[in-house]
């Protein structure tokens, strides 16, 4: 927004005289006053249209630091407590691993009684904006540049990763991938960047909370079922991480059924799995498991490419037919 300086000049001893006169600690108060007068006698089409000019320049400014500005997030849970906080900086995965192997080895510059310390100028954040950045995140705008889960409790680091979702992988994992990354002095950032995925690649882990794309597919035909579509999911990964159940063993003949439904009328996908434990000696029980945002919209990508490979329609589409046809359909009388 541009401004324009008017210099008037005032011999001394007039400045002075008027200064006394008037009952303004400078006389530059009253100036501008004048000049406020004379901007408000202007022509009400004119004065309109320099108030819309001057807005729109102020909302123009205020797009373009909001567009520069860069975050990073992270939920640390150390020794029982969660703490949301965020980064006003550019801070990316390698960032944030270099800084996970100092502080699990206490080198000089991290000593600190807990993770979060190491950040003096974190900001303190809710849940839910915390949510709001893992799908800016997966928007993949480039505003936020990371979002982190650390669990020092389990020892897990998670990472959001715009293609695929949650990422996990063990602590001490992400520790020496973080020490063969910055062992050469002379690499740069993309030199270190594909030593540390390299190292990484093929050690993520599942954890609870955390289903990401490798973890989620889809097998048999889509249901619908008041309203809902009903996806059966494969369980090829660690059940037992996720659910808490004891599937993965030979101890027992137990089976797991999992679910995922989406809303067609809301046009979202449910919030929690249908997680069905049939045992073997006969017995069903549920096992509830609540999706958080990053899940959900893993979840939708993978529903909306199954529904188009089973149907040749987008789930949106698939669900407004359905919708249509229920609705064309005459309800039966009840007997």
């Amino acid at each position: 927004m541009s401004s324009r300086e008017i210099t008037l000049w005032l011999d001394e001893h007039w400045y002075q005289a008027l200064s006394q006169q008037l009952e303004v600690d400078k006389l530059e108060d009253k100036l501008n006053e004048y000049l406020d007068d004379q901007i408000n006698l202007l022509p009400t089409p004119v004065y309109e249209k320099i108030i819309g000019e001057i807005r729109e320049e102020e909302q123009q400014r205020e797009q373009a630091i909001a567009a520069s500005q860069r975050y990073a997030v992270f939920h640390v849970t150390e020794n029982g407590r969660d703490e949301h906080f965020r980064l006003d900086e550019n801070y990316e995965l390698l960032q944030a691993a270099r800084t996970l192997r100092k502080y699990l080895r206490q080198e000089s510059g991290a000593g600190a009684d807990s993770f979060s310390e190491l950040f003096p100028k974190r900001e303190t954040i809710t849940p839910e904006e915390f949510d709001r950045m893992i799908l800016l995140r997966l928007e993949n705008t480039g505003m936020v540049t990371g979002v982190f889960d650390l669990d020092f409790d389990k020892r897990e680091f998670s990472a959001v990763n715009t293609m695929t979702g949650w990422s996990t992988w063990a602590m001490g994992d992400v520790s020496v991938a973080a020490y063969h990354a910055f062992r050469k002095e002379s690499l740069n950032t993309d030199g270190r960047y594909r030593i540390l995925l390299d190292k990484l690649n093929g050690r993520e882990i599942t954890s609870a909370g955390h289903l990401s794309a490798r973890n989620i597919s889809f097998a048999e035909e889509i249901t619908e079922i008041n309203g809902l579509l009903n996806f059966y999911m494969n369980t090829w990964f660690d059940v037992d991480a996720v659910f808490g159940t004891h599937i993965c063993t030979s101890d027992n003949d137990d089976v797991l059924n999992v679910y995922a439904n989406y809303d067609m009328a809301a046009r979202q996908v449910c919030d929690t799995l249908e997680v069905d434990l049939h045992r073997a000696d006969g017995r069903e029980e549920s096992v509830e498991y609540q999706l958080n945002v990053a899940e959900k919209e893993v979840l939708l990508w993978k529903m909306d490419a199954y529904c188009q490979e089973q149907t040749g329609q987008t789930l949106a589409d698939y669900s407004a037919q359905l919708m249509t046809e229920n609705m064309a359909t005459p309800s039966q009388p009840s007997m």
